[in-house]
């Protein structure tokens, strides 16, 4: 479903299991910060209301999204985590980097989730404007870091499940 039909933050029709088992990875871009932060918030705030524990939460910046695959690697490879989420944001600009760097993340981020078998959440808006990116960070379409946290919960989870 398209995202101009549907709000990040809406989880009524699906079951979100406890968070309270699991510790968790996020990794935020201070690139883009106030939207950055504002997904922060969201994921923060999501899996404290899920039952996490604060102290089951490491929280990380890195200077831009581009450098969320090897903070990712860096969290996983140092510390006993279930799943990383990865906030960051992109804004397409006049030139070919926004390319570059949303095929680098999401194939980075691919990559250190298959290395580790842990989720690595791809939390990354990549919008064309300024405008967009405030409507996926808290607006209109609610907040993606809410989104980023309930599927760490549920991967996590699924983890644990087929793990045993």
């Amino acid at each position: 479903m398209a995202t101009q039909l549907k709000n990040l933050s809406d989880f009524s029709e699906t079951e979100v299991p406890s968070a309270a088992p699991f510790r968790f990875g996020i990794v935020v871009a201070e690139w883009n910060a106030s939207i950055t932060n504002a997904l922060y918030q969201g994921a923060y705030e999501s899996l404290i209301e899920h039952g996490a524990l604060v102290e089951n939460i490491l929280t990380y910046s890195v200077p831009g999204s581009f450098e969320l695959t090897s903070g990712a690697d860096l969290l996983l490879k140092n510390s006993r985590l279930d799943a990383v989420i990865c906030l960051g944001c992109v804004i397409q600009g006049e030139t070919r980097h926004f390319d570059f760097i949303c095929n680098a993340v999401a194939n980075g981020l691919t990559n250190v989730a298959l290395k580790y078998s842990k989720p690595v959440i791809f939390g990354v808006l990549t919008t064309d404007t300024q405008q967009q990116a405030v409507d996926r960070a808290g607006g209109k379409h609610g907040n993606k870091g809410v989104e980023g946290a309930v599927t760490a919960i549920k991967m996590a989870y699924l983890a644990e499940t087929l793990n045993g």
